[in-house]
């Protein structure tokens, strides 16, 4: 008798604790790791549903239609993600286009520095080569070269 009373108020309250300990906490929070949005979008429809043959009401058809829609979730949202991706691809064609000129662009502007040679700049009314004195004359040969006067 008291292996029976042990165990009717020791141990099955336990066990039953634990099990709704493992349903309704441990297994409750996997099932909201694994719960996304997309699946309960996908449900409200059922929802809908059950609900109107359960009280026997009639659905209008704007709930009908929204309940259509959010079945087609899916098609909906395959629609708009290629309408998207069009729209990338043509703003990524016009951007690479842009590139294409820009680099055209620094390359005849280097191309024309480059014609213009800078880097060596020198002014037109210069001579090229530096000209030579004329010989000096014999007066200023009697003076020598720093104007002291030759001994020859």
């Amino acid at each position: 008798m008291k292996q029976f009373w042990r165990r009717w108020t020791y141990e099955v309250p336990l066990a039953i604790g634990d099990a709704l300990w493992e349903v309704l906490v441990v297994q409750l929070a996997a099932l909201l790791d694994r719960l996304t949005v997309r699946k309960v979008i996908a449900f409200i429809p059922v929802v809908i549903l059950i609900a109107a043959y359960y009280h026997s009401i009639p659905i209008p058809p704007e709930l009908m239609l929204v309940g259509d829609f959010l079945a087609y979730i899916d098609i909906f949202s395959v629609l708009f993600l290629l309408g998207v991706l069009s729209r990338i691809t043509t703003i990524m064609f016009v951007v690479k286009q842009a590139a294409a000129r820009i680099a055209a662009l620094a390359d005849s502007t280097v191309s024309r520095v480059k014609r213009f040679d800078i880097r060596h700049g020198r002014q037109r009314s210069t001579p090229m080569r530096p000209r030579r004195k004329p010989s000096a004359s014999e007066e200023d040969r009697a003076y020598g070269v720093w104007g002291q006067i030759a001994l020859a």
